[in-house]
């Protein structure tokens, strides 16, 4: 039995450490909720969707985190998102 539980801890170590080595290849874009006009940055490698679903979908899809954030930026300047 220790055995068992000594080979699951080994592969659950060796897991972890291909998971986090592998490169992590996100995307952003913005998504503005249609009650309030706030726009928040969402990350695509999220599995799943903005909860509630009163949203829509404001921008393309950018590379990186800092690109999405001057995106919000350039369109709370313009007015089409509010804070």
């Amino acid at each position: 039995m220790r055995r068992i539980s000594v080979l699951c801890a080994a592969a659950g170590l060796a897991v972890t450490a291909f998971v986090a080595a592998s490169p992590a290849e996100a995307s952003y874009h913005l998504i503005r909720w249609q009650d309030t006009g706030f726009c928040q940055i969402w990350d695509e490698s999220i599995p799943t969707t903005p909860w509630p679903a009163g949203y829509h979908r404001a921008s393309a899809t950018v590379p990186t985190f800092i690109d999405a954030l001057a995106m919000k930026d350039a369109a709370l300047k313009n007015g089409h998102c509010s804070w």
